[in-house]
């Protein structure tokens, strides 16, 4: 007799735990996208309230070019933030589907480097609005 060729019964738990994965995965990914929107709100609100300021203001008050550079720099993080976020989403889907065991790999923290950033951003609009 010939035996159709044979099928590979799926193990229910791995199934399962790759589901909650993507999951994770799936809330993680929309987690970014808040903190992205968020970043990028806060800089274009920086840019706006100080075109507002100094549409109020007399023509000599000049306030510092610094605000834009500021609120851009904030936009830029986040626009950078969103594509990282992504990009490991998309490898992390691919390696969840992949049909041997799921292992763990230690990557780059995408939350740690947008902090860095963040403090540096912060460093400098500190050093900006004290001098």
């Amino acid at each position: 007799m010939n035996d159709p060729l044979p099928t590979r019964t799926p193990n229910i738990q791995a199934e399962l735990a790759k589901e909650r994965n993507r999951a994770a995965a799936e809330r993680t990914l929309m987690a970014w996208i808040r903190t992205c929107l968020a970043l990028i709100s806060f800089g274009f609100g920086i840019d706006r309230i100080v075109s507002a300021i100094r549409s109020l203001q007399p023509e000599s008050f000049n306030p510092v070019r610094f605000s834009r550079i500021l609120g851009l720099a904030f936009v830029a993080l986040g626009t950078y933030a969103m594509i990282m976020a992504s990009i490991e989403h998309r490898q992390e889907l691919k390696r969840i589907q992949r049909e041997e065991d799921y292992l763990y790999r230690s990557r780059r923290s995408l939350g740690l480097s947008v902090a860095i950033a963040l403090v540096c951003i912060g460093i400098i609009a500190f050093i900006g609005i004290l001098f």
